[in-house]
C-alpha cells in the first residue's frame, strides 16, 4: 500500500529538530563551515542553513525522485533523521532526539 504523506506535525518538528541540532552544534562551538568544509561559509548553524545543507541533501541521497520535503512520508521522514542524527552524532557528538508532538507544543507555547 501507498505510505501516508509526512503529517503536519512531523513538519513541524522538521523545523524544530533543525532548530535544536543548530544550536547544539553552535553550542558545541561548530559553525557551519566545521560542519560543511566543502562549502566555507564562516557562519553561525540556523534552522534555515542545516535544512539546505543538511537535511535536503540527505532527502536527495536517499529519495532523488523527491523534489520537496512535502513529499516524504511518515517513514521517510523517520530514515532520513536517523541518518542525519547518526551523522551529526558520529562527527559532532551531537544527537538530538526527533522533537514529539509534545515537544512541539511546548515549543510553541516558548514562542507565543
Amino acid at each position: 500500500g501507498r505510505e501516508m504523506k509526512r503529517t503536519l506535525s512531523q513538519n513541524s518538528s522538521i523545523h524544530l529538530y533543525c532548530q535544536q541540532t543548530a544550536d547544539a552544534l553552535n553550542d558545541a562551538g561548530f559553525n557551519l563551515k566545521a560542519i560543511l568544509e566543502a562549502k566555507p561559509i564562516d557562519v553561525e548553524c540556523t534552522k534555515e542553513n542545516i535544512k539546505d545543507v543538511v537535511f535536503r541533501p540527505i532527502v536527495k541521497a536517499l529519495y532523488p525522485e523527491k523534489t520537496s520535503t512535502t513529499q516524504l512520508t511518515s517513514g521517510e521522514v523517520t530514515h532520513v533523521y536517523e541518518v542525519m542524527n547518526r551523522w551529526t552524532a558520529e562527527n559532532f557528538g551531537v544527537s538530538i532526539p526527533f522533537p514529539s508532538d509534545e515537544s512541539l507544543s511546548e515549543a510553541q507555547r516558548d514562542v507565543t
